[in-house]
Parts: C-alpha cells; structure tokens; sequence
C-alpha cells in the first residue's frame, strides 16, 4: 500500500485528491496548522474523514515540516497549500510568500537531508504566466507574475526544478488553471457568482456586485485535475506540466452560464463595483495543455458551461 501526504488536506483539491487515491488504496495522510481543532469540513461532505489521518503541520516552519516527514515517511507528497486568493494577495503580501515560496522551499530542504525517496507534486499556478501577449501558455512560457501570489507561486515552481537538477529529487510542478467545484469556499468569485444567483433564483432582492467581469479564463473541473497530480507522479522521469482545458472564456460568460441554468437573466441581477477590481490583472489566460494529454495521457471532459452548471446543481441540492 502507497503512502501519500496531502499538504492543505482541507482544500478543495486536497479533499478531491484524498478521495481519489483512497479509492486507488493509499494510505492517506494530510495535514492541518492544528489538526486537532480543524473541522476538516469538505472531507465531510465527501464523506472520507474517518479514513483518512491528520496531523498537525506548520508549513513556514522548518522543523515542523522535518518532524512530519521523518515520521511519515510517505512515498508521495502533493503541496496543495499555501494562500490561494490572488485578490488577497495584494493585501497580505508577506504572509502570502511565506505559505507558499518558504513552504515549498522547507519541503524540499526536508527531502534533500531526509535523502527521502520520495516523489513530489508542488501545485503551481497559470498566474505565473502573467500576460502573454494572445499566446496560449506552454510549459517554456516566460513567466511575468502580476500579483505577490504569483510571484510567490514563480518562486516555488523555481525551486521545485532547481530541487529536482542539483538534487535529483523527483519533483515537478503542476501549472494549474482555474478549476472550479462545489467545495471552493465563497470569496473565490465563481463560488460567489454561484450562490448569490441561487439565492436570487429562491427569491432574494440582493444584487451580485463584481469588479471586471471582462478578464478571460480557462475553467476546468477540480475533480479531473487531480488525476493529472496523481499522473504526474506515476512517470518514470519527473516534469513540468501545464494543466487546464485548452478553452478560454470570459468571466461574464460564466455568470450568464450560471443565470441562464436558472433561467434567469444575469444583467437584472449584476453590478459593477470599482472597488473590487485589482490593482494589476491578467485580461486574458491562454493555455496549451498538448504536453499532458501527449505525455500523460490526461485531457478534460468538461468546460466552463459544465462547470457553472454542475456548481449550481450542487448548490441547489444542498442548499448551503
């Protein structure tokens, strides 16, 4: 039985990710800041917290990340943690580079004097990317970061590949576009978009404020991006892949794909807020995901309308 530890468990693609490899029998282990008061609320609702393990880890720290390895000592790792809002980013810088760059940076300094065999999974971002002038994005795409989050994201996926050349550590990163799901918290916007038209849809008069709802991007379906994580690490040589769906959209195509599933129309709901617009943005995300599909043998089955109209079935089921 393989040994895998999950870094942000708790997350949207750390609870996916458990219940996909508990079904390939692993032995799940997954971490928390305080695992001992965490209520580990989406592994509820997938219905797997009592088969998986917790413990409890500080990522920024170094001898608590080196104390949770030594006793592990799990065959896989997937780094899923770290801030994950762009949007906050601007206002916690610090505390934004340090869950993530530092994060990454103990991990592998862990493995390197562990001399663990061990194979790493590091979740990057699309963000890295930056603007890339109407190009779609491939692994060799120059990276132009325009937040802290994605600098801080550019920084580990450096240090992954650095890792993996001076040390031979089988790591790679995965450059995630935007994937979406029932168990994305509310402040990511689709999650916003998605619950604030149900509510609408039940009778509320409330109105969806959003800032710039012209940006483009690819959106993909959680559940399938983590067999691309769990791919990557069954190679024979560790690599670099860009994960997502080959399809752009606009972010105002998704709020009319979620209205329009609840035959409703999103301009009688929708307004502009100015203050919500970023101080710097990315109008437009390209992806090419040839390498994955090539080398993987992994491609999606659903797009953006999919996945605005999953998240509002699932919203409407449970009502939350």
């Amino acid at each position: 039985m393989k040994k895998a530890l999950i870094i942000g468990i708790s997350g949207q693609d750390g609870s996916y990710l458990a219940s996909f490899l508990l079904k390939k029998d692993y032995q799940v282990i997954g971490t928390s800041r305080d695992a001992s008061v965490s209520t580990f609320s989406n592994l509820n609702k997938l219905g797997i917290r009592e088969q998986v393990q917790v413990v409890s880890a500080t990522m920024n720290d170094f001898r608590s990340v080196f104390q949770v390895l030594k006793k592990t000592q799990p065959d896989e790792i997937y780094n899923l943690a770290g801030q994950s809002s762009v949007s906050l980013s601007f206002e916690q810088p610090v505390e934004t580079f340090t869950s993530i760059s530092i994060a990454v940076l103990n991990l592998l300094e862990t493995i390197r004097l562990l001399e663990l065999p061990v194979r790493l999974f590091n979740a990057s971002s699309s963000e890295c990317f930056g603007n890339t002038n109407g190009q779609a994005a491939t692994e060799t795409t120059l990276f132009q970061p325009r937040s802290p989050y994605a600098v801080a994201k550019a920084a580990a996926f450096w240090q992954v590949a650095n890792y993996r050349e001076a040390y031979n550590i089988f790591a790679g990163s995965g450059l995630l576009f935007n994937h979406e799901s029932p168990l994305r918290p509310e402040h990511f916007v689709t999650q916003k978009i998605v619950k604030s038209a149900c509510k609408i849809h039940a009778g509320s008069k409330e109105k969806l404020k959003l800032g710039n709802i012209a940006v483009q991007r690819d959106w993909g379906w959680a559940p399938e991006y983590i067999e691309a994580m769990w791919l990557m690490l069954q190679q024979d040589v560790p690599e670099d892949y860009v994960i997502a769906t080959g399809k752009t959209t606009s972010l105002q195509d998704f709020i009319a794909a979620v209205f329009s599933s609840l035959k409703l129309n999103w301009q009688d709901h929708v307004e502009h807020n100015p203050a919500l617009i970023r101080p710097t943005d990315i109008e437009i995300f390209l992806a090419n995901p040839t390498k994955a599909k090539e080398k993987l043998g992994w491609q999606t089955k659903y797009f953006m309308a999919d996945v605005a109209r999953m998240m509002v079935e699932a919203e409407q089921l449970c009502k939350c």
